[in-house]
């Protein structure tokens, strides 16, 4: 059962125009993309032609910088139920934007929601930053270690205007392992492209967090992770799909197979640790 645990399926209707033109650039079948995001049918369809059993669907609140408000959460969810054993939905919160952190973080898991994305470069904070002061990250971290809902975090750059890149390096994401043990973490992108040791020190030391290999092209993921092989046991496929500069879920797939990777390793990164976090 192949995990593709990073595809943005997302309400075109809440980008801002500058964040969607990004999206839209170089992307001749963006038409295609955006019948995908409508149409849960349309978008099964294209796994199955890509070899692609289940896919997480990330959605987050950034209104600053994207757009998105906490409706991803219901949008995400109402999509998911059209076959909740491929689809599996991740949803968000803002320590910023809510009024109510306990509040939201109660619908969070009535709605059932299988994940947690925390974005820093596109909500413009740390994920420490409940050691000095935001004590609605806090809460939100207690929420999903009690509740096994996992915690992605952003780790790396982003091009999107208005993004900071000074809230991509994932060394902070060490303080959260360290504070709750038992919060099942995952590294998106694995720190790319300026973060890549670091990302790779977190997941050997830590034994909840995870590597997701996600936006990083397969014919360099061995250069930025040599050592793959002996985290393979925590690590993700992922292709972030159809973020800039992702060209083809199927296309990703082929190129990693390629790599010279032992077979026990690549079915345990394309099946097995998702598996382990999403049983099916």
């Amino acid at each position: 059962m192949i995990t593709d645990c990073h595809i943005h399926i997302q309400p075109l209707e809440l980008f801002k125009a500058e964040a969607l033109t990004l999206m839209q650039k170089n992307r001749p079948n963006f038409g295609q993309i955006a019948e995908f995001c409508r149409s849960p049918k349309a978008f099964l369809g294209y796994l199955d032609q890509c070899g692609v059993d289940r896919a997480v669907l990330i959605n987050y609140v950034a209104p600053e910088v994207i757009g998105f408000t906490s409706a991803v959460n219901e949008f995400v969810v109402r999509y998911c139920e059209a076959n909740p054993k491929r689809l599996i939905p991740c949803g968000s919160l803002h320590p910023r934007h809510t009024s109510n952190v306990l509040a939201d973080v109660e619908n969070i898991v009535r709605l059932g929601i299988r994940l947690i994305k925390i974005h820093p470069p596109h909500q413009l904070l740390f994920p420490n930053d409940y050691l000095h002061g935001m004590k609605e990250l806090e809460i939100i971290y207690r929420a999903a270690e009690a509740n096994d809902i996992p915690v992605m975090f952003h780790t790396g750059t982003s091009i999107f205007p208005g993004a900071r890149n000074k809230f991509g390096d994932p060394m902070p994401v060490d303080d959260v392992a360290v504070d709750f043990p038992r919060l099942k973490i995952l590294l998106a992108h694995g720190g790319r492209p300026l973060w890549m040791d670091t990302a790779f020190f977190l997941v050997r030391r830590h034994p909840n967090v995870y590597l997701d290999i996600s936006g990083i092209p397969p014919k360099t993921l061995l250069k930025y992770f040599p050592r793959l092989e002996e985290i393979s046991a925590k690590t993700l496929f992922g292709t972030d799909w159809p973020g800039p500069g992702v060209p083809d879920i199927r296309q990703n797939l082929d190129a990693f197979r390629a790599l010279p990777l032992s077979e026990a390793a690549r079915e345990q990164v394309l099946r097995k640790t998702a598996l382990s976090i999403w049983p099916a």
